[in-house]
């Protein structure tokens, strides 16, 4: 029978459980450094994370121009145009040079606040009671008035040339006695084809290669998706690791995975990555990949425990990660020259997806040896019968 192929022969000993403050304090100096520098970024560059426009809400639209063009004249264009704070990136494209990804917060032509201005303009215009209804959807290009009195296109046509809000058209809708109008905006491509020719002059825009909005709510309703499903898929590991084991090995299979997400999250906070969907699921992968690594050391302790019945509980968990040690170098080295090649030659979301992936090999390696095991062997002597020889081994 072929023998499997070992990194690390059989007969080595390293020292890990006796070195897990020194490993404890590595892990604590990175949560600070997370911890830091989320409010950091919150204030320094307006959000504690790169979040993409689908959980930020907002627009992400790829331009291409008749001509190079700076990306500090493309912001100051946009800003003029009303779209503020908007973050301006290079397109690569051979077929469409000169392309630049736009993504700004707003996701029509009128965003909620100008929606409200406008409301409060018409009770103005005709009167606070004769307004009886007015409806508008964030991210939709219509709205609807309606008035207790007959309203005429003009006065309406008035009143949004007032607030500086570009319309197609203004429509009676319904019946007559309905005093309704619809008015048909004009759409976010054209508000921001006419922001950008007018400050880089006429023509400068090519074409609108492609746009996507996603409404502020929904955003939120995405980002808290994200975060309810991380938390559950770690409580059914958490449930999954008390059927198999028992009390001991749950709690600290539980923090390594609370600890590897957060480091993930870490990481993005630091080099300011967008952090996507796409990210989550990364975070996602990353929980399962840890999970499975601290299994097979836990497994190994199990064996070992019954095998080993006159050894100290801390001496057997450092002899089966040692055993397990070429296994999980193997293992992690396969996984992360994979996604190593990604984050190098990949583009977009699969690169941020390779990025989260690259740390949470990492981390994820790192918490099955030095965050599970020390908290199984302090609980293992905190609530269970001390097992072989209770005097200190040198090694710890």
């Amino acid at each position: 029978m072929a023998k499997f192929f070992e990194l690390i022969k059989a007969d080595h000993n390293f020292e890990f459980v006796g070195r897990q403050r020194l490993f404890f304090g590595l892990s604590a100096f990175l949560i600070i450094a997370t911890v830091a520098m989320l409010p950091i970024n919150h204030y320094w560059r307006g959000a504690a994370l790169n979040f993409s426009t689908e959980l930020r809400g907002g627009t992400e639209m790829t331009v291409e121009f008749s001509k190079p063009a700076e990306s500090g004249a493309i912001r100051d264009g946009m800003s003029a145009g009303g779209f503020h704070d908007t973050e301006v990136v290079p397109f690569k494209d051979d077929a469409h040079p000169n392309s630049y990804i736009l993504r700004f917060g707003a996701v029509s032509a009128v965003n909620s606040d100008g929606a409200t201005k406008l409301e409060q303009a018409l009770r103005e215009k005709v009167g606070a009671e004769v307004l009886r209804k007015f409806e508008f959807s964030e991210g939709g290009d219509k709205f609807y008035a309606r008035f207790s009195k007959p309203i005429t296109v003009d006065d309406m046509g008035g009143v949004l040339k007032a607030q500086g809000i570009s319309y197609s058209t203004i429509n009676t809708f319904g019946r007559i006695e309905d005093n309704q109008l619809e008015v048909v905006l004009v759409g976010l491509n054209l508000e921001v084809t006419k922001a950008l020719n007018t400050k880089l002059g006429e023509g400068a825009v090519k074409a609108i290669l492609s746009s996507d909005s996603v409404g502020a709510k929904a955003g939120k309703e995405l980002r808290d998706n994200g975060i309810t499903t991380v938390l559950a898929a770690i409580l059914f590991i958490m449930l999954y690791i008390l059927v198999r084991f028992d009390f001991r090995y749950g709690p600290g299979t539980v923090l390594a995975l609370l600890h590897d997400a957060f480091i993930v999250v870490g990481a993005f906070a630091i080099t300011y990555k967008e952090f996507s969907l796409t990210t989550v699921a990364a975070i996602l992968t990353v929980i399962g990949y840890s999970m499975n690594d601290t299994i097979v050391v836990f497994d190994r302790i199990r064996e070992n425990v019954t095998k080993y019945r006159d050894k100290r509980f801390d001496r057997i968990v450092n002899a089966s990660i040692n055993e397990t040690l070429s296994r999980t170098i193997l293992t992690a080295a396969t996984v992360f020259f994979v996604t190593l090649a990604m984050n190098i030659w990949g583009t977009g979301t699969i690169r941020e997806f390779a990025f989260a992936m690259n740390v949470g090999v990492i981390v994820g390696t790192y918490s099955s040896i030095f965050i599970a095991a020390p908290i199984l062997i302090w609980l293992n002597e905190r609530f269970f019968k001390p097992q072989g020889n209770t005097k200190p081994s040198r090694a710890s």
